[in-house]
């Protein structure tokens, strides 16, 4: 009972993004920390594959499940997008392809997108605190 009401609401979704964020940033600080390593690729985790995988996952849950009468409601598979193989940085003469603007860029990018799925999840676990303490 308990699992049905969290998975009705927003919290899985967000619980995705912010797992996704996390993950996503390691690779850029990675990024970061091989800058100067001669031929180093950079690499990053694809957000619109994310973010299309993640849609996939919304509008199947939405839609009903037919199961068995014994069978359990299992949890859902975690939505994460694989990582890129391609880069749109400039290739320096060491064969590597990094540059400090864009991974900045996409770092700071990446912390916003993080703190507002953060917040909202902060915002929805209070909404259910007041909602079962029954205060106003």
């Amino acid at each position: 009972m308990l699992s049905g009401l969290f998975q009705s609401t927003t919290i899985p979704v967000l619980q995705e993004v912010v797992s996704f964020s996390q993950a996503r940033q390691a690779v850029l600080a990675g990024n970061m920390a091989n800058i100067d390593t001669p031929g180093y690729q950079a690499r990053d985790l694809s957000v619109e594959d994310f973010q299309t995988r993640l849609k996939q996952a919304i509008d199947g849950r939405n839609q009903p499940q037919v199961r068995s009468p014994g069978e359990t409601e299992l949890a859902p598979k975690p939505v994460m997008a694989e990582v890129a193989k391609s880069s749109q940085s400039i290739l320096r003469h060491d064969m590597g392809n990094v540059d400090m603007e864009s991974q900045v860029t996409e770092m700071v990018k990446n912390q916003m997108r993080h703190n507002l799925a953060l917040t909202i999840l902060t915002d929805q676990f209070r909404q259910l605190q007041l909602a079962i303490s029954g205060r106003v």
